[in-house]
């Protein structure tokens, strides 16, 4: 296996990946706080609007997390097997 030291570009790429996740950890943390409790009762009311309206933020913020990391991977990935 090369010397990451070697590597500039995969330490380029894990910094941008570094940023995205420390980004995407702040937006779901300043999501989760603005979120109201849940209850874990199978008989609770549903949830009313505005808890809706939080859980799809949350909902997408998870979406584009898992895609801004696969295609982090696949650069790191591609890089890797761009040095073999």
């Amino acid at each position: 296996m090369p010397d990451p030291a070697d590597m500039p570009d995969v330490d380029a790429a894990g910094a941008r990946l570094e940023r995205a996740l420390a980004r995407l950890e702040k937006k779901a943390a300043a999501l989760k706080a603005r979120s109201a409790p849940v209850e874990d009762d199978l008989f609770a009311p549903r949830a009313a609007p505005a808890d809706t309206a939080r859980i799809a933020e949350l909902e997408t913020a998870a979406r584009e997390a898992s895609a801004a990391l696969g295609r982090a991977a696949d650069e790191v990935r591609a890089l890797l097997d761009a040095e073999d």
